[in-house]
């Protein structure tokens, strides 16, 4: 079995706030909505504090194991894209963990390549909410 297009990554600076985040919080979940920042924060939580929907989709994982998910609605727009989740300082959305700590994270985005997209286009739907888990 081939692996997937990778379609999420973390900066360091990102997967050393995600490792600091797990120290305190135990593992974590991302979701990247459409509501807040034209859609270029994403949220961390504690895993299982947030519900994902049915038709949110999972991009993959980052930071070894932990989910990114993205509702439907956004992932219409950025499919073609490929992310990376950033950190800069200031403050992000109330709800996410990092909040407290003077940063948000940020998405930076660019258009897969041809060959990405050709190869995205030949995969197999992502995962979704709907679907069962193990």
């Amino acid at each position: 079995m081939s692996t997937r297009v990778t379609r999420v990554v973390l900066t360091e600076a990102a997967e050393d706030l995600v490792r600091r985040l797990t120290e305190r919080h135990g593992p974590l979940m991302f979701h990247q909505s459409g509501g807040c920042c034209d859609g270029s924060a994403p949220m961390c939580y504690p895993r299982g504090e947030f519900r994902v929907g049915a038709a949110d989709v999972l991009l993959g994982e980052v930071a070894g194991d932990t989910p990114f998910w993205m509702s439907a609605g956004q992932y219409a727009y950025w499919r073609h894209t490929h992310l990376t989740v950033d950190v800069v300082p200031g403050r992000g959305g109330g709800f996410s963990l990092e909040a407290p700590e003077g940063v948000r994270f940020l998405l930076r985005s660019r258009v897969f390549t041809d060959e990405e997209w050709e190869n995205v286009r030949a995969e197999p739907p992502l995962p979704t909410g709907a679907d069962p888990t193990e």
